[in-house]
């Protein structure tokens, strides 16, 4: 699907056909719409569709009549019956007359500009589009960030009461995605390295001062994924601590139980024996079944007083 899109007096609008000035938005686009761009601007066709490959990495090409920029963005996808982050590459060209968007799936980067809430805006300003669009990359990184550290705390807060095994998968889950966003957002810090020392194309006066907020956006997304990292990972600790825990009370209930449950076991079996019953106290004792039966409860009752005490129980 491609789409233009074009601003005038701050207003965006979406245009028929491309001209000077546009920009030229390609979401999933097929190779007819691929070679048809590629043959009336001169960009090599593998450079124009690069962002469809998902095994593409971050970086900045200098060719003959434009320029490719590849960045990473956070994406959704549906993992295991759940919605889960990954990332996904984003491709922007520049040429003389246009600038070209592509990428696999519609993404609210772009939509923000679509819908003219991103002020300031200008399609004929393509090189402030660029950082604008690399500010707002890295703005929906820390949003996600900021999602994946509220599901680790809605995680955290059932520790003491539900704490289940899928919880820990969930951290997993989570952590890896804390992985993508680390690698995708060091690769996005040295393309915008790359841009600082970038002076192909005409740069506005504020340019430099966004250039210089994206990094710091840029940065401050790159400490998050790492502190978040390290709290997961302290997270994912205690849990396997509290449920070995909980394994390990179970255990010693259980070993408590059949050390007290052992003794009426032991007095049945010894009265039990095939022998002669003058030799079994209370034997001839018209009471003596209450009696050993008494007698085997207090000894129960004294044992597990006893482990009471020693905090076995």
């Amino acid at each position: 699907m491609v789409k233009i899109f074009r601003t005038d007096d701050r207003i965006i609008h979406e245009e028929e056909q491309i001209e000077p000035g546009v920009w030229v938005d390609m979401v999933n686009p097929t190779i007819t719409e691929g070679e048809e761009i590629a043959r009336d601007y001169g960009i090599d066709l593998q450079d124009l569709l690069a962002a469809l490959d998902e095994e593409e990495s971050s970086r900045v090409e200098l060719e003959d009549g434009y320029t490719l920029i590849l960045v990473d963005i956070p994406a959704t996808e549906i993992r295991h019956d759940k919605e889960t982050y990954t990332t996904i590459p984003l491709g922007i060209i520049l040429t003389g007359d246009i600038i070209i968007t592509i990428c696999t799936e519609e993404t609210p980067v772009l939509q923000a500009f679509m819908n003219g809430r991103v002020k300031e805006f200008s399609t004929k300003k393509k090189l402030r589009f660029v950082y604008q669009i690399l500010f707002r990359v890295a703005s929906l990184y820390q949003s996600h960030l900021r999602i994946i550290d509220k599901k680790r705390t809605e995680i955290e807060e059932r520790i003491d009461s539900n704490t289940e095994d899928a919880d820990l998968i969930d951290l997993h889950a989570l952590e890896s995605t804390l992985v993508y966003f680390a690698t995708s957002l060091r690769a996005n810090g040295a393309v915008l390295d790359r841009l600082t020392r970038y002076k192909r194309l005409e740069q506005y006066p504020d340019d430099k001062d966004l250039l210089d907020d994206v990094i710091v956006e840029n940065r401050q997304a790159i400490e998050m994924t790492m502190i978040y990292r390290d709290i997961i990972n302290g997270t994912r600790e205690l849990m396997s601590s509290v449920l070995d825990n909980r394994l390990n009370n179970v255990m010693k209930v259980l070993t408590s139980v059949t050390l007290v449950m052992g003794i009426p076991t032991l007095i049945s079996g010894l009265y039990g024996m095939n022998v002669n019953s003058k030799g079994m106290p209370f034997a001839s004792n018209p009471y003596g079944f209450g009696i050993v039966c008494t007698m085997s409860l207090v000894i129960c009752i004294a044992l597990l007083l006893l482990l009471k005490r020693k905090k076995m129980l």
